[in-house]
């Protein structure tokens, strides 16, 4: 992953395998929280906030590959 920008007090990271259009940034907040968001809409764009407990549960879910059918 490589640096983006700052917004809100974090830095965002993009995945070494977006190409193009397909840039999706993750972020961590000062308190913790995890940021995602499109490069695309850059520090103004929306984005989706989770607490630390969500984003572990996701990745945990990702790793598991519960997620391989989407």
């Amino acid at each position: 992953m490589s640096e983006s920008g700052l917004t809100a007090g974090g830095r965002f990271k993009i995945s070494t395998f977006s190409t193009g259009a397909n840039c999706v940034e993750v972020g961590e907040l000062s308190d913790g929280s995890i940021v995602v968001r499109h490069s695309k809409g850059g520090d103004g764009g929306e984005v989706l906030r989770f607490t630390a407990g969500e984003w572990t549960a996701f990745v945990a879910g990702v790793k598991a590959g519960e997620f391989d059918s989407f």
